[in-house]
Formats: structure tokens, C-alpha cells, sequence
């Protein structure tokens, strides 16, 4: 097994003149930093008091799951000889909070719509459940992440090779 480190610097920047004297006294803004690449401005959910116009953590945690998903699926393409020009994700999760304030992820669906110039769309289909099976990140969670593909085929979409 081989392992694979990851460093992530986040800074709490919603300090203010007062920093936590009280549940409203405090802004949730943060950064996300990681060396030598753009920060990521954070907030809570605006739910929770959060800056509606930063990234919270819960979008993040679904936009970790789409984006490895396809990463995982376009390699898998790429083996099995089906040509992918385009891929996007309207990926959702649904959250849920107790009763105490804490809560967890009830589930994830990616819906991926894929557009393929070669190759065989069911098998185009059926490298979806691969690439769930092969995401770091879906391996990692405790919910449910499910996958809804829709895949077309366009040969006439400027395959490789095609004027």
C-alpha cells in the first residue's frame, strides 16, 4: 500500500474587534490554503450564519465527490477506448442537523451528463459504477453516493482525427 499525504493550511479570518464573545458576534469567513496554489474563501452554510458568496464545507465535500468521480470515470474512458469531449456534473447532497445541532450527510447524487464520440455508450454507462468503486473520496465517506449518467453519442462532435 502505498500512502499519500496532504497538506491544507485553514485560517479563521472572521475574528473581528470581538472573536467568539457570542453566537452572533463572530463571522465564519476562513481560507483555505494550500501552497502555491489560489485560496479558497470559506464560510458556513448561511444557514449556520455563513457568507452566502464563499464556499462552505458541505459544498465542498460534494464538489470532492463529483470531481473525483469524473476523474476517476474519464481515466477509465481513456482505457476502454471511449472518447469523452464533454462532462458536467449538477451533483447534490442532502444534509441533515439533529436536534442537538450536529447532523451528518444523508446522501450524494451525482448526476454526470457525458458526451462521448467513440465508443459504446453502455459501456460508456457501465464505467460509471467502476469509477464509484475506484473514488478515493466515495470510499471514504459513511453515506450513500449515488450515480444517475446520462450519456450521449454525438460521432460528429470533433472526434480526434475528424475535421
Amino acid at each position: 500500500m502505498t500512502e499519500h499525504g496532504y497538506r491544507v493550511l485553514v485560517r479563521w479570518t472572521g475574528a473581528g474587534e470581538t472573536g467568539t464573545t457570542g453566537y452572533g458576534d463572530y463571522a465564519r469567513s476562513h481560507t483555505v490554503v494550500v501552497d502555491g496554489k489560489p485560496e479558497i474563501p470559506g464560510s458556513s452554510d448561511p444557514t449556520f450564519r455563513g457568507d452566502r458568496a464563499r464556499y462552505n464545507p458541505e459544498e465542498l465535500l460534494v464538489a470532492a465527490l463529483a470531481a473525483c468521480h469524473m476523474l476517476s470515470y474519464l481515466h477509465l474512458c481513456a482505457v476502454h477506448g471511449v472518447v469523452v469531449r464533454a462532462y458536467e456534473d449538477a451533483a447534490e447532497g442532502t444534509m441533515v442537523t439533529d436536534r442537538d445541532g450536529g447532523g451528518r450527510f444523508a446522501r450524494v447524487v451525482l448526476r454526470p451528463r457525458v458526451t462521448i464520440v467513440r465508443g459504446d455508450p453502455e459501456v460508456a454507462r457501465r464505467l460509471h459504477g467502476e469509477a464509484h468503486a475506484r473514488c478515493f473520496i466515495a470510499n471514504s465517506v459513511n453515506f450513500p453516493v449515488e450515480h444517475v449518467p446520462t450519456i450521449e453519442l454525438r460521432p460528429d462532435a470533433g472526434a480526434p482525427g475528424r475535421a
